[in-house]
């Protein structure tokens, strides 16, 4: 998610008080809670940002370094620090905590933390800032389960910009993928942070997944599953004909290899496709097809 501006998912002004935020959220949370929005997913986004924002401002010490830092707000403490440090160093260089050995310093000193945000006593004098990576996003990506089943091209906007994807075939519910520089700015020419998105695989399909095998129920009619004889499947990737036994019971399972779902990050390479039988009982019998029944009772 991009960075947001706390205030205006409030709808209130910066020197708002304490009542004022807390007000301007119950009437906001009560109008897009989740339960008066069950189909609605930009509401159920919304919601989340009321109640992030909410979370910040309505926390005074969280409030007041978002205020300072904004986007950065997260970083308060280890900015101040760092400040904290670098005013410590300008003193030791101007005499303050020299006591006639400042001309001999040679980085000892100082804790590893400084050394490793400044480059050690040259950084000092070379006062460089410190650098800060900026802050990561998260995202979700809804797809259905047929998008996922070939390699395909995506395109997400992220904080006003357009990201071109390569979806791997084969990615799986719930999966996370890390999409390197694309989060928000690094703060005094740190990095920038990531793009974390996290994959949302729909399922309105007659198949279950688990992992790269999928499962389907096919009926078959009595006459078939008696005698034996040949059916056609609809699978992810067209339509198979299958033999089928006679004497088939209900129940059975056959395996169709490599008619599966695409195995992630491995070319061509599929899991397999387990199918099993369902024998459905005519209904609504004619008078010759009881009669036929019975004499088949009778040999029995």
């Amino acid at each position: 998610m991009a960075f947001i501006d706390y205030y205006k998912v409030l709808g209130i002004d910066k020197n708002a008080t304490e009542s004022e935020i807390k007000k301007a959220y119950r009437k906001l949370a009560r109008k897009y809670h989740p339960d008066l929005n069950s189909k609605n997913k930009e509401a159920e986004l919304k919601f989340k940002q009321i109640n992030e924002a909410n979370e910040v401002l309505s926390n005074p010490e969280n409030r007041k370094k978002y205020d300072e830092y904004g986007e950065h707000w997260k970083h308060a403490d280890e900015i101040e620090k760092a400040k904290k440090q670098r005013q410590n160093q300008k003193q030791y260089y101007s005499g303050g905590f020299s006591n006639g050995y400042s001309e001999q310093y040679d980085g000892a000193e100082f804790s590893d933390f400084f050394e490793s945000m400044f480059g050690g006593a040259s950084g000092f004098r070379s006062k460089r800032t410190v650098k800060f990576k900026g802050q990561d996003y998260n995202a979700e990506l809804h797809l259905n389960l047929e998008d996922v089943y070939k390699t395909k091209k995506h395109t997400i906007t992220v904080n006003g910009k357009n990201i071109r994807l390569t979806i791997p075939a084969g990615v799986e519910n719930g999966q996370v993928i890390k999409i390197k520089g694309h989060g928000g700015k690094g703060l005094h020419g740190g990095p920038n942070g990531d793009l974390y998105i996290k994959f949302v695989i729909k399922n309105h399909t007659k198949f279950k997944r688990d992992g790269s095998n999928l499962y389907l129920n096919v009926d078959l009619d009595l006459y078939t599953a008696v005698l034996g004889g040949e059916i056609t499947i609809n699978t992810l990737d067209g339509k198979v004909k299958i033999k089928v036994k006679p004497e088939t019971q209900t129940g059975t399972k056959i395996k169709l290899k490599g008619k599966g779902f695409p195995v992630y990050k491995s070319a061509n390479t599929y899991g397999d496709l387990y199918v099993t039988y369902q024998v459905k009982i005519p209904t609504h019998l004619t008078a010759k097809e009881k009669a036929l029944f019975k004499e088949l009772q009778k040999l029995r």
